[in-house]
């Protein structure tokens, strides 16, 4: 009878799976034929782009076939598969036609050409950076023809010590920053992220969190000049020539709904010649809850120079908690504030190390010990990884039982993970409205929740993304609302997406305000001033709104 039983099975599993291939093969061939069809009708505007850049360029960029690349190319392949944050997910998330060419221009000439050949023939633009965009938006479009301006090229980075400034190209990768920095000077650093493979151009407009926030601000905060590029052409030669309100949208209202950031103009800031890190694991007990508890209500309020943030996530089968975090002085002044705020976590001496700033970069990126070279690799190794994001502000502490709550519900997937940072210091110094951020005092901590898989499948993502949609949903009591705030560096769609080329400001305010509060409506005044066509648009750009 078992064996009668496992027959049947067989056969209806082989029959699912012809049924299956079948499907699959029929989705293959309307792709092909959507792909040839497409293709057909993308030629000419591809072949009226290349003659519009060969003839009015006075530069040699159409002459280099390194700098223009067509869908044939391998370097295409590359530029827009291997270097793109989640490419696949992307892919997959919505409907997307892929770009006619992949521009990699080298001077601010050859993108003020790109941008009056794409806007004379009606090609949008998508502008790259590192790729590192959740949503796929800085290289996929769902909108037709495009192309995607890749600014790899544009990576110089010049260090000016006797200012403590940096010029930065925006193509530039916040590790290649780092690393410019630390050879230049053992006192000297820079509050970005911890990723050094995200590029400097979505991360700075953008805001950018980083360890020493709560004692600096966020990189956007720390921008004090930038070159510029509109729709018309024309390039901005500082924040001078671009005017204030201008300059304060691209520092964390995402520049790309405004034009092209060439280069941007740091301030460095002091670091002592040692900080200490730490990292404490805790695994699954109710302790572990009643620290994690703990931290929400003194984490924010601890001395400036010490930041600690809390990472959740399932290790096989069971939810743990790490404490990691960056001292900017030696473990002697550390262990005495910790016992005195925070106890709870007994820390002891040989659980922190002390390095430079250049190694607590290192070290937050789980690479200590490697050669500071391994900051200059910009190659992404998501080939087979994918993942849904989404963000969060917390104003009040969350009770113990809903942190049981999401205990609870991360044991329901395999890769679930929550990073909590907190805020305070200078993030509370700086006013909601002084730049597009608003997220300063009264939030405790940002959320940045995270699934991950790997099997391409679209029921796998609808699995993973629902539970993702839940857990977002289980979180409503415990954040911010009216709005509910969220985080533009961690895009997500499901916020809202404009629907039409001519997107209205009340419809956009839908996901904008979720961003960036009441300073969505200066930022769609400021579009309506710079871009008043909307020529720089995307699933979630800022709307022009003219008065």
């Amino acid at each position: 009878m078992l064996f009668l039983c496992n027959s049947k099975l067989k056969k209806t599993k082989a029959l699912k799976m012809r049924t299956v291939e079948a499907f699959a093969l029929s989705l293959l061939l309307l792709f092909l034929v959507k792909w040839a069809n497409s293709d057909s009708k993308v030629s000419p505007i591809r072949d009226q782009f290349l003659s519009c850049m060969s003839t009015h360029s006075v530069s040699s960029f159409m002459n280099s076939k390194s700098l223009i690349h067509e869908p044939d190319s391998r370097l295409y392949t590359d530029l827009s598969q291997t270097v793109s944050q989640n490419y696949r997910f992307s892919s997959l998330n919505f409907s997307s036609e892929k770009p006619i060419l992949i521009a990699t221009p080298r001077t601010e000439s050859e993108i003020q050409r790109s941008l009056l050949c794409s806007r004379k023939l009606g090609v949008q633009v998508r502008t790259k950076s590192g790729g590192h965009d959740y949503e796929g938006l800085s290289y996929l479009s769902s909108q037709s023809p495009f192309i995607v301006l890749d600014l790899v090229n544009l990576r110089s980075i010049d260090i000016n010590l006797r200012e403590e400034t940096a010029w930065v190209g925006a193509g530039a990768t916040i590790g290649e920053l780092y690393y410019k920095i630390a050879k230049a000077s053992k006192i000297h650093g820079f509050p970005a992220g911890t990723c050094p493979s995200v590029g400097v151009g979505g991360h700075f407009s953008g805001g950018g969190f980083g360890a020493m926030m709560r004692k600096h601000g966020l990189a956007a905060d720390n921008v004090v000049d930038a070159r510029f590029v509109d729709a018309n052409g024309r390039i901005y030669n500082g924040r001078r020539e671009m005017g204030e309100d201008l300059f304060w949208a691209i520092r964390g209202g995402g520049a790309a709904s405004f034009g092209v950031v060439t280069s941007w103009k740091v301030k460095l800031v002091r670091v002592p010649e040692k900080v200490t890190c730490f990292t404490r694991y805790l695994p699954f007990t109710q302790n572990m809850t009643k620290i994690v508890h703990r931290w929400q209500s003194i984490a924010a309020a601890l001395d400036n120079d010490l930041f600690i943030r809390v990472i959740i996530y399932n290790s096989g089968g069971s939810v743990q908690a790490t404490f990691q975090a960056n001292y900017l002085g030696g473990i002697d002044k550390l262990i005495p504030l910790m016992n005195e705020k925070f106890p709870e976590l007994g820390l002891r001496f040989q659980d922190c190390s002390e390095m430079s700033w250049i190694d607590s970069i290192m070290y937050f990126n789980w690479k200590r010990g490697q050669p500071l070279e391994t900051l200059l690799d910009r190659e992404q190794r998501y080939n087979d990884l994918y993942f849904k994001a989404k963000s969060d502000f917390v104003k009040n502490p969350i009770p113990e039982t809903g942190l049981e709550g999401i205990w609870k519900r991360f044991h329901e997937v395999e890769s679930p993970m929550m990073i909590m940072e907190p805020l305070g210091g200078r993030m509370y110094e700086i006013g909601e409205t002084e730049t597009p951020f608003p997220h300063r005092i009264g939030n405790l901590y940002n959320i940045q929740y995270m699934v991950k898989w790997r099997v391409k499948d679209i029921e796998e993502m609808e699995k993973y993304v629902r539970w993702m949609r839940l857990l977002y949903g289980y979180m409503r009591v415990y954040v911010s609302g009216s709005p509910r705030g969220a985080y533009l560096n961690y895009r997500d769609l499901d916020l809202g997406m404009n629907k039409a080329i001519n997107c209205s400001f009340e419809d956009a305010s839908l996901w904008g305000m979720r961003y960036f509060g009441s300073n969505f409506k200066r930022l769609a005044m400021v579009k309506g001033k710079i871009d008043p066509t909307n020529f720089f648009r995307n699933e979630q750009s800022v709307p022009p709104l003219i008065v």
